[in-house]
């Protein structure tokens, strides 16, 4: 189960609206080992395409450089597509290189970048095999 914070929430759906309709892609960082979803980075799609993502090489590595220093790990992996299901395409489970982390998607088919839900799931994505989670929205994570 991906337990996930309002804003972090809010935070990757408004990102995936603003770059609709090309696909958007982030992380969001926690402890190493928490399975805490702390701190969201909104990267770049190198890729610039509405179907398909790719981290900026030189962004990822910075990125996972500042991890290693505050002791964080990727625990949510996300992006977005834009004209089909939340569910991830066969190049997005053969991308899914983190066993331990949330592969969230967020399909902003219906509505694009205007008002109005999107569908927001998340998956477990382990040597090729897709598990679907359940994901819950709590206003804040707590010390638990």
């Amino acid at each position: 189960m991906l337990t996930i914070d309002q804003a972090t929430y809010d935070a990757i759906v408004a990102h995936a609206k603003r770059d609709h309709p090309d696909e958007a892609c982030g992380i969001v960082a926690g402890p190493e080992g928490s399975d805490r979803p702390e701190r969201h980075v909104a990267m770049v799609n190198a890729a610039g395409s509405p179907t398909f993502y790719e981290f900026d090489s030189t962004e990822l590595l910075a990125l996972y450089k500042e991890m290693w220093k505050r002791d964080e790990e990727a625990v949510v992996v996300y992006h977005s597509h834009t004209a089909t299901e939340a569910y991830p395409s066969v190049t997005d489970i053969g991308l899914a290189s983190e066993p331990h982390a949330h592969y969230v998607l967020v399909s902003t088919r219906e509505h694009g970048n205007n008002e109005g839900p999107v569908e927001f799931r998340s998956y477990k994505i382990v040597d090729g095999v897709v598990t679907e989670e359940e994901v819950t929205v709590v206003p804040e994570l707590t010390n638990s």
